[in-house]
């Protein structure tokens, strides 16, 4: 399926400002799991989820630690997911997911990327069946042996690649922390450099010239938005 280094290569910070992005949309998480419940998480499965997430995503220990002791506070911020989708040119598609204290606000900022990058905001649903979600796992390793571990977890494997001594395994969703705990069982613990949830694309396109530059100004518009945790897409050609 040659996904393996597009999940890598979207899942790594590369700039001062990505990093931010990343900090921001895994605090909110961080904050949101923590507030929900015990604010331990040693004692809150999500918050711990959430976490072992962020750590992969290379986000330091203040960050979560801050998010942490902001939700203790008893801080009054609440947040809202929301899933927005739409089409780009040439058949290009886009899956948007937001997480704000302000629906409305956000679905203005969202409406406003589109607008201004001539693409379209779609109803619910229009372009999410032709997206897979899937768990992936990706970290430095084997096929055969994450098979033959996973196998032994009776964790059913949707597929599996390995790339420059990398592996990445996709799996249900609902199994993705039972592959992890399975892996670390096995292993021990394990730096994962991608432990999430993702929509990916049943077909991909490739863009070229003033599409491509219309997509990437939608992309651009849309980092600047401080409500987005997740975008998904099918054009090829941008990481």
């Amino acid at each position: 399926m040659g996904r393996a280094h597009e999940v890598r290569a979207a899942s790594m910070a590369k700039t001062a400002a990505a990093k931010t992005k990343v900090y921001s949309r895994y605090g909110k998480e961080i904050y949101m799991a923590a507030k929900s419940g015990v604010p331990d998480p040693s004692m809150n499965v999500s918050l711990k989820r959430v976490i072992e997430k962020a750590k992969a995503a290379q986000v330091p220990a203040d960050v979560i630690k801050r998010n942490i002791e902001k939700a203790k506070g008893g801080a009054a911020e609440a947040y809202l997911d929301n899933r927005y989708e739409g089409f780009g040119p040439s058949g290009s598609t886009i899956i948007i997911d937001t997480l704000s204290d302000n629906s409305n606000r956000c679905l203005a900022e969202i409406r406003s990327c589109f607008n201004k990058s001539r693409c379209n905001l779609a109803n619910s649903g229009s372009v999410s069946f032709n997206y897979e979600n899937l768990g992936i796992l990706s970290y430095e390793g084997t096929e055969d042996e994450a098979l033959d571990i996973l196998m032994m977890a009776e964790v059913d494997v949707n597929d599996i690649e390995s790339e420059e001594g990398n592996v990445t395994i996709y799996v249900d969703p609902k199994d993705l922390y039972n592959a992890k705990d399975a892996l670390e069982a096995s292993k021990g613990e394990i730096k994962f450099d991608v432990l999430e949830i993702q929509m990916l694309p049943n077909d991909t396109v490739t863009l070229e010239g003033e599409d491509l530059a219309q997509f990437q100004r939608l992309l651009a518009l849309l980092d600047d938005c401080d409500d987005v945790q997740h975008v998904f897409h099918n054009v090829e050609n941008i990481q």
